[in-house]
Parts: structure tokens; sequence; C-alpha cells
């Protein structure tokens, strides 16, 4: 039971996260001020994510002293919290992605959305993002690749966050479209925009990956992605990122390309929309089960540590 709600509050911050920081930076980069995009959604969605992702953390925090402690009535007392927060690294680290979480909860509570406000929610995501590296298989690796592995994973997370936040903000943006001259440039616009960045997202995400997998698994063990409970989900986890980067060719060559072409057209906009629509939908989907295998990968030990246990 513990072990699941691990699983589930890890799933939680992860998608509250992807939006805290991958979403104001899209609009960012994505969408200029003179558009005038109606960003009504934008205010909630960043709010329901800042909360999560405080109200997850605290949560999990608990749940993780209580899987320590052997049960929730002894994970609950003060003792228990105490130690995990001053005598781990896992506690300060929690502590720290729920208050930035609730910096960025009052920010956005209390002040209008602006560039300087989605400004300072990046920042926040930045850092929240970058505290499960220092709660994950990176920061327990030791010796002299230690910090290369740290790193790759903040990297890893970070890309992955830019990618996937600007995916939900392009499948909110194509959900609520409204055909007119005005609005379809500024979708084109969009799409366009994020193909830089989605780019280098993607890149990132491959080199830092790597680097994550020869500490992980190790190029003399890759026969573990198949006979290890790690190894197999790292194993989906590849398979879904490939589909995930057939769709996301698709949309930047295919898609995109056809959706300007039609921008004169209204009956060939409608059917260009249309396909776009479905494409985010698939490739959103894809990106949830992706992060469900990542919540539940933190909790087992990788290939590499198995090995050496035998």
């Amino acid at each position: 039971m513990l072990d699941g709600l691990v699983i589930l509050l890890r799933l939680l911050q992860y998608g509250g996260v992807v939006v805290l920081l991958g979403t104001p930076l899209f609009f960012l980069y994505g969408l200029r001020p003179s558009d005038g995009v109606a960003l009504d959604w934008a205010k909630p969605l960043l709010i329901a994510a800042s909360a999560v992702v405080a109200l997850g953390s605290l949560a999990a925090l608990a749940a993780q002293t209580s899987v320590m402690a052997g049960s929730i009535a002894e994970g609950l007392k003060p003792a228990s919290l105490g130690f995990m927060i001053t005598g781990t690294s896992l506690g300060p680290a929690f502590l720290i992605r729920a208050l930035v979480a609730a910096a960025a909860l009052l920010l956005l509570v209390f002040v209008r959305p602006s560039r300087p406000v989605w400004i300072a929610v990046v920042l926040a995501g930045l850092v929240a993002a970058a505290s499960f590296a220092w709660t994950g298989h990176g920061a327990a690796t030791e010796g002299p690749g230690r910090l290369v592995h740290l790193t790759a994973d903040v990297l890893h997370s970070w890309s992955a966050a830019v990618w996937l936040g600007a995916l939900a903000a392009l499948l909110i943006l194509t959900i609520r479209h409204r055909s007119g001259p005005a609005a379809d440039r500024i979708l084109h616009q969009a799409l366009h925009g994020f193909a830089g960045v989605g780019t280098a997202s993607v890149a990132v995400l491959v080199l830092s990956g790597l680097v994550n997998s020869w500490f992980l698994v190790g190029p003399d063990r890759l026969s573990g992605l198949l006979t290890t409970p790690y190894g197999l989900l790292l194993t989906g986890k590849l398979v879904l990122f490939a589909l995930m980067l057939v769709l996301a060719a698709a949309n930047r060559f295919h898609l995109t390309p056809d959706l300007a072409s039609a921008l004169d057209d209204p009956e060939d906009l409608r059917v260009a929309v249309g396909r776009l629509k479905r494409s985010l939908v698939v490739e959103t989907l894809l990106a949830l089960a992706l992060l469900a295998l990542v919540a539940i990968m933190g909790t087992l030990a990788p290939v590499s540590a198995m090995d050496m246990a035998m």
C-alpha cells in the first residue's frame, strides 16, 4: 500500500512540475505579447499544478518516511519526520520542492499574469524539477562519476519538463482553437516556435539519457534490460519515447507545414487542425504513460545495483 502511494505521489508531482516549468516557458518563447492570445486557462492550470506539487511533496515526505519507518503511524511521528528532514538527503529535497511550489502558488494567486510572473514560475519549476534528481538514482551514485551522473539527471528532468509542458500547452491551445485569420496564424506560429526548443529538448534528453544509462545499466549489463524489473520498465520507457519522437517529427515536418499551407483555405484548415489535435492527444497519452513508468522506476533498484548485489 505504501509503495503504491509513493508511486502515485511521484506521478502527481512529475505531472505538476512538467506544467510548472514547461508551460509558462512556452508562453515566453512560443507566444508574443502582441498576439493577444486568450490565456484565461493558464492561471488556473498553473495554480493547480503548483498546488499539486506543494501538497504532493509534503505528502510524499510523509509517505517516504512511513516506508522507512515501517508504518504510517511510525512515519507520521515528529521524531521520524525530523530524522528524514535533518538526517537524510531526501527530506530537504521534498521541503525545497514544496516551498518553491508554494511560492509559485502565492505569486499566481495574488499577482496578475505577465511575462515577469511567467519567468518567476519557470524559475520555481527549474528548482522543483532539479529536486527530483537530488532524490533519484543520480544522487545515489558514489565516486568520481557522481557529479556527472547528477548533472545528467538534472538536465534530463529539465529537458523532459520543457518538452512535455509545452506539449500540454499546445494541446490546450489546439483544443480551444476557434478558426479565424489571426487565431490560425498564432497557432501556426506557436507550433513553429516550439520546433527549435522541442528539438533541443529531445537532444538533451537523448544525451543525458545515455549518460544515465551508462551508470544505471552499463554497456556490459545490457541483458539486464530484459531480465530485471528496472530493465524491463526502462525498455518500455524507451519504446514510448521512440513513439513520441515519431509523432513529434510528424508534427514538425508534416502537420505544421500542412497547417501553414491551409491557412487560406477554411476546409483544408479544419482538416489540418483536426489531424494536429489527434496527434497531440496521442502524444500526451504516451507522455502520461511514460511518466507513470518513471514513477515506478524511481522505486526500483537499477540494473547496475542488482548486478552488484548478485
